[in-house]
């Protein structure tokens, strides 16, 4: 009898900021961004754009009509790339933006079930190494698994592991590329904290973590390297990216590819029967009411769930539940939303050797060859 198992993946969850302002106990709002000083500025954009914003809301609000759609399948692990400080530190890295997140508002990332957060990322140490430490604190203070930071670069380059029914587990590896913004010097060492930093994508990159992988991995686990890279708007997938990730799965046996950084979702590719997500867009942010990107439909988010067969170890199938983010909170997208995203993702992805089609609930599959 085939096994399967159903993982849920996503992209940045940005809960600081504005989207913190809103929650029970919002940090002191200051900000040091050109032409906005207080993160409450982004809470009125928001309300502006949308209507208002019944503040306080609960922890569960921001997720909305998610949570019914996560409890109602069959999901073994919860993943996402969680992009942002949780600290009360107020000395900013200087780097323009800058988000965080009051520790005691992390029920607001219990609320979810996550599994595992991926913190290698570029908005991890925006409140300095002090508010990265605080920010491990806080998820190991709620038995929140997390990956990609540390304080060390053993502990940064570590696995998150799910435990999976029958002793099996899901390995979460976490990494991210400054080709993503994060600065070179975010990077951890033997003796300093930092985000698990990749040098480059070169083949000599894929041989560190495959050697890795090897040293973690026992019979029945499942491996997904998440991986913080590219521009944050844009279609374009790099040939330095698809060789990467292609690597990965030639030579580190990884069954997940798991790409974040585009504020938009990207185009997705089946490699040796192996999903690669290169980019799935922000789930959660508080970027309602800002202009200039409207082409892309930041607006719109995507629930990936990834249905692997757990003895061939391959993808049985990749489906995608559309949702769109008002007033900070997540509810189902329209018809014409979901068509608009079906229509995007299968343009793209045809170029990467895959198809997305509709269904009657509004949910997009992905095919492939």
């Amino acid at each position: 009898m085939r096994e399967t198992v159903t993982l849920f993946l996503a992209g940045d969850v940005m809960t600081g900021r504005g989207l913190d302002q809103v929650l029970p106990y919002p940090v002191e709002p200051s900000l040091y961004e050109p032409g906005v000083w207080s993160a409450c500025d982004y809470v009125t954009m928001a309300e502006n754009a949308n209507g208002a914003i019944p503040k306080p809301v609960a922890f569960e609000y921001p997720w909305g009509d998610a949570l019914a759609e996560l409890d109602k399948r069959n999901v073994a692990a919860r993943i996402v790339n969680l992009e942002t400080a949780i600290t009360v530190q107020n000395t900013p890295a200087p780097k323009g933006i800058n988000y965080r997140m009051n520790p005691k508002n992390i029920p607001v990332i219990a609320a979810a079930g996550l599994s595992c957060c991926v913190l290698a990322n570029n908005h991890v140490l925006d409140w300095g190494r002090g508010g990265l430490l605080e920010t491990l604190a806080a998820l190991n203070d709620a038995g929140i698994r997390h990956a990609g930071a540390g304080r060390d670069l053993e502990q940064a380059a570590a696995p998150a592991a799910i435990p999976l029914s029958g002793g099996n587990r899901v390995l979460v590896f976490a990494c991210g590329s400054e080709t993503s913004g994060i600065p070179r010097d975010w990077g951890a060492r033997r003796d300093r904290a930092g985000v698990h930093l990749l040098a480059d994508l070169s083949p000599q990159a894929v041989h560190v973590i495959a050697r890795q992988l090897r040293t973690v991995r026992r019979a029945g686990d499942l491996v997904i390297v998440s991986i913080h890279w590219g521009p944050n708007w844009g279609y374009g997938v790099s040939d330095m990216q698809r060789d990467f990730a292609h690597r990965l799965i030639e030579e580190g046996d990884v069954d997940i590819v798991h790409g974040h950084s585009s504020h938009h979702p990207i185009g997705i590719e089946v490699y040796k029967n192996r999903p690669i997500l290169y980019g799935c867009g922000d789930f959660l942010n508080d970027y309602e009411g800002i202009g200039g990107y409207e082409a892309y439909h930041p607006e719109l988010a995507l629930m990936y769930l990834a249905t692997i067969d757990t003895g061939a170890r391959r993808l049985v199938r990749l489906e995608m539940i559309p949702f769109c983010v008002r007033n900070f909170r997540l509810g189902r997208a329209s018809h014409a939303d979901c068509t608009w995203l079906r229509d995007t993702l299968d343009r793209e992805g045809r170029k990467l050797g895959t198809r997305v089609s509709l269904d009657a609930e509004d949910v997009l599959a992905l095919g492939w060859a």
